[in-house]
């Protein structure tokens, strides 16, 4: 049998009150009518909710669970009314699926406005494919990745890119010592990541410049690449966002030459009716800028 959620109701409203005469009032119910819903609550539990006291109603242990899980299965009723409500404002948690190549700085910086409102994240990373897949079936409202989705293989996904950053070479200052771009690729091992719009441009550029690199690894994680970079393993060929703390810090620093390679980032999201209202201020206009 399923549970009656007018019973719920009714044991929610006679815990905060403690007092069945003052619930049954606030419920407009007789109080002989209120009690009978409590006991048949207490019977399709199979639990005593309430210990009588004089006039006290007094929640047992069972009592204290069964409010735990009431107040929860209200607030999502609360939620459902607010989302569907047009200018609701729900706090509907915000599930963010990240290439899990994407730097966790860009992440974290991406994410601000959501921190500061406090709602609840869903975080999950993984490939591009598998995130856009849920998107398509609403279980993620926003996918952050490098590239747009192709529109032959998701034709009602939007891609808003909101952020286009300069790539540089990074490392131990002791490695940058050469007059040219050319001197310093020949002669320094360099990391760099699977990314494509990164490994492409950085393919165009040796090539442009008749430079045959050593390649010290090649990282499908950003986080592996800032720890390489301090380890002294090579020069990163990442944007500064990546190693934001350590060129902070000195510990590591930016080669002086222009690369002319950009990284995009882009927050993917699906046609919907009801979209969480924070992605309106999430999934801004393009910002062509280098210190987001």
């Amino acid at each position: 049998m399923r549970l009656n959620y007018h019973h719920l109701r009714y044991f929610q409203e006679v815990a905060h009150e403690g007092n069945l005469t003052r619930a049954a009032a606030r419920l407009n119910l007789s109080q002989s009518a209120l009690s009978t819903q409590i006991r048949q609550l207490e019977d399709r539990l199979g639990h005593t909710l309430f210990e009588r006291t004089g006039r006290a109603m007094v929640l047992t242990e069972a009592g204290r669970i069964a409010l735990d899980h009431s107040e929860r299965i209200f607030d999502v009723g609360d939620d459902l009314v607010a989302t569907l409500t047009a200018g609701g404002a729900a706090r509907t948690p915000l599930r963010v699926g990240s290439l899990s190549t994407l730097s966790r700085n860009f992440q974290l910086r991406f994410l601000r406005p959501a921190f500061a409102e406090n709602v609840d994240l869903v975080l999950t990373s993984g490939s591009s494919q598998t995130l856009l897949r849920a998107l398509e079936t609403l279980a993620l409202d926003v996918v952050l990745l490098t590239d747009p989705p192709p529109r032959d293989s998701f034709p009602d996904l939007v891609a808003h890119r909101i952020a286009q950053q300069s790539v540089g070479l990074h490392g131990r200052p002791e490695r940058l010592a050469h007059a040219t771009l050319s001197d310093l690729l020949a002669a320094e091992p360099v990391i760099l990541p699977t990314e494509s719009s990164i490994r492409t441009g950085f393919d165009s550029l040796v090539a442009r410049l008749g430079v045959t690199p050593r390649i010290a690894a090649t990282v499908d994680d950003m986080a592996m690449i800032r720890l390489l970079a301090r380890e002294n393993i090579g020069l990163a060929v990442t944007p500064a966002v990546v190693l934001a703390d350590e060129l902070a810090q000195g510990l590591l620093a930016t080669a002086p030459f222009e690369l002319d390679v950009v990284e995009s980032f882009y927050a993917v999201t699906a046609r919907r009716t009801f979209p969480h209202p924070l992605l309106s201020r999430l999934a801004e206009p393009p910002v062509p800028r280098d210190d987001l």
